[in-house]
């Protein structure tokens, strides 16, 4: 297959004190978050200057993939901030672009790390029109050999910093977004869920850990509504009655560094830990490493060439193609992704 281009689709964040509120709002738009919610997370942010990491850790894997993918441009769009992806896809077709693979910043699947990434491909193509260039979103990665060496190599070099006397006896926890119950059995199957287990066995195994827990962050909403749980906050105090002395925190669902790793972890859970006498490390996320850069090479490699995927092995039914209907995590909604030029 021919491809024009490769375009780097991400979340998005504020680089300003008065972006954040603005941001927020896209982010939520629709969803019935009351304003008192948005206050308190827009505190996190101000905390950090108002500036998330992410859109500067974006533009320097843009970079390490220009590097990397000399013969192609790259271009980069975000969901919820400037640059749009809708601008970013009208450039890409003022340019002549006809055909693009589209590396979303989410490994995973299900609604928020796979479905709503065609949904933004879908309304970008619709807001260009007919000049629009086909894109096709590269595939789930949670399982692609440098996904799992980045996170083993992090969570080896978080246990470095430990105190000498506490390293072999620290608690190794994986921690991942949370999610809705009822949004996790969305596709019959708990995709989400079972995706990250699956990672988390891969990474844990090649760190050189056998016992290990996973648990989850970041849960929004009313109490009443199910989330994946143990939360991680719960899970620490947990292990501080259990007589734990040291952790390491692996934040494998996410691929860069953001508030939700920044606050949440860095400064909330990090300061929890330290008052209960818990000697306290974070491993890395990939964020820009170049390893990441050679990684999208590889996916892009698979669809032009047709060759087989670079997965470790793992259950069936876990992954999924090159956003191609009838993929095995079975969600229809890949189909928009592939979907021809509008002309």
């Amino acid at each position: 297959m021919d491809l024009d281009a490769v375009l780097l689709l991400s979340f998005g964040g504020p680089e300003g004190p008065e972006q954040v509120r603005p941001f927020l709002e896209n982010v939520t738009r629709g969803r019935g978050v009351p304003p008192a919610r948005l206050d308190a997370v827009a505190q996190h942010y101000r905390h950090f200057g108002g500036v998330s990491p992410i859109n500067a850790i974006n533009r320097a894997l843009v970079d390490a993939l220009r590097a990397e993918l000399p013969e192609l441009p790259v271009y980069f769009g975000n969901r919820n901030w400037d640059p749009y992806i809708e601008d970013t896809v009208a450039q890409l077709a003022a340019d002549g672009i006809r055909r693009a693979a589209v590396f979303a910043t989410s490994a995973w699947g299900g609604y928020s790390g796979c479905e709503q990434y065609s949904q933004d491909i879908a309304r970008a193509r619709a807001a260009v029109g007919e000049r629009a260039p086909e894109l096709i979103k590269l595939r789930q990665y949670f399982d692609h050999p440098l996904f799992v060496a980045m996170f083993a190599e992090a969570i080896a070099a978080a246990a470095a910093t430990l105190p000498a006397g506490l390293r072999d006896t620290a608690r190794l926890v994986f921690t991942a977004h949370s999610i809705p119950v009822a949004a996790d059995e969305r596709y019959g199957r708990r995709l989400y869920s079972r995706q990250v287990a699956h990672a988390t066995g891969l990474v844990a195994a090649a760190a050189g850990y056998t016992d290990y827990d996973q648990v989850w962050q970041s849960r929004s909403g009313p109490p009443q509504v199910p989330w994946l749980e143990p939360d991680v906050e719960a899970h620490v105090a947990a292990l501080a009655e259990s007589g734990v002395r040291a952790v390491i925190v692996c934040p494998i669902g996410f691929l860069s560094d953001n508030i939700e790793v920044l606050w949440d972890l860095d400064t909330e859970v990090r300061e929890q830990a330290q008052a209960a006498g818990i000697a306290y490390a974070r491993a890395a996320t990939p964020n820009a490493d170049r390893r990441l850069a050679r990684l999208v090479r590889g996916l892009i490699d698979e669809l032009r060439d047709g060759g087989a995927p670079q997965r470790l092995a793992g259950p069936a039914g876990l992954g999924c193609g090159f956003g191609v209907d009838g993929a095995p995590c079975g969600a229809a909604h890949c189909a928009v992704a592939v979907a021809p030029p509008v002309r």
